[in-house]
């Protein structure tokens, strides 16, 4: 396959070397300007007699070779080899999970937050073609993972995500929308989804204008319900002890299913309250297979093999060489 460069956005480099070379022009005509106001011709060609035209200019060639190699090595180019890569066909689903503490509650067994997992992984079992991104929220929203068709990877993210993954605790969910459709690319057009997870607790007053704002980037919403009306207490992961409020009274979550409801059919998206999981999984599938899909590339089987090592080790030849020729 052609060359390729792994780090492209250093193409700026290279107007430093045509920087240098521009000054070095600038330095050969300022000298020939000077030698010839310096003197009689004569007399300057026996007072440098030792001089060589040619040591000069190859040291300053091989300074640039120097630098040349040394940018090169920087943007590391190389070939890609392994399997081609094939194009598959899908479509990008951010999946944004509460981990909130209040998800520790076990109304639903064996709790909110890991019944979302068993979820989000036969969901991701049943989209093989599918690209997936995964933000985290609570007091704080956080990209875990970029829009990737290793859905191995995608796996692993959300077996290990857990309230303490959040510094800050709450739900701030118009910030976890807002976090989870940066994952998708701002130039198409294509109807997007992001699946949001949470038991919705918190009241977010930012939740509504952001999902307006959603639907308007043509962004579909897709608000999975996760906990019951009663609601239940909230464990502690430390203590083991029931959470209570700064009066001492015992903290019951519930699930705020008007909340996501609402900010599911801003977006003309879809509402599933997270009972059982093959019916959830089967109900998202049904709403996602109304968005276009696209074809995209998979390079996960690709292997890029770079020139690093060889350039740098070109630069650092020159350097030495460089050194001696300037003492002579």
């Amino acid at each position: 396959m052609d060359l390729s460069f792994q780090y492209k956005h250093l193409l700026w480099s290279w107007l430093i070397l045509l920087g240098l070379l521009l000054l070095f022009g600038i330095y050969i005509i300022w000298k020939k300007r000077t030698l010839r106001k310096a003197g009689e011709p004569r007399l300057l060609q026996l007072l440098t007699a030792s001089y060589s035209p040619a040591r000069f200019y190859g040291k300053y060639a091989l300074l640039f070779l120097a630098i040349t190699t040394g940018i090169l090595a920087a943007m590391n180019p190389g070939k890609i080899s392994g399997q081609q890569s094939q194009q598959r066909k899908g479509i990008d689903l951010t999946i944004a999970l509460d981990v909130s503490k209040s998800m520790l509650a076990t109304d639903i067994s064996p709790s909110r937050l890991e019944r979302a997992k068993q979820f989000i992984s036969k969901l991701i079992d049943a989209m093989p073609d599918d690209r997936i991104a995964l933000v985290l929220f609570a007091g704080k929203a956080y990209m875990q993972m970029p829009l990737t068709t290793d859905h191995g990877a995608a796996k692993l993210f959300v077996s290990a995500a857990g309230p303490e993954a959040i510094p800050g605790q709450g739900t701030v969910i118009s910030e976890a929308m807002d976090m989870a459709s940066r994952a998708f690319s701002g130039g198409e057009k294509r109807l997007k989804s992001i699946l949001l997870i949470s038991d919705g607790e918190d009241h977010d007053p930012d939740a509504g204008k952001t999902a307006k704002e959603l639907a308007k980037q043509g962004v579909m919403l897709i608000t999975i319900g996760v906990g019951s009306a009663g609601g239940s207490v909230i464990p502690d992961p430390l203590t083991g002890l029931d959470k209570k409020d700064a009066s001492g009274n015992t903290i019951i979550s519930k699930l705020n299913e008007d909340l996501l409801k609402e900010l599911a059919g801003t977006t003309n998206g879809l509402y599933v309250n997270l009972q059982g999981t093959d019916p959830a999984v089967n109900a998202v599938q049904s709403q996602l297979s109304q968005i276009e899909k696209k074809a995209f590339s998979d390079l996960s089987q690709l292997q890029f093999r770079g020139l690093f090592i060889w350039l740098a080790g070109l630069m650092l030849l020159c350097l030495p060489v460089l050194s001696f020729l300037s003492r002579l």
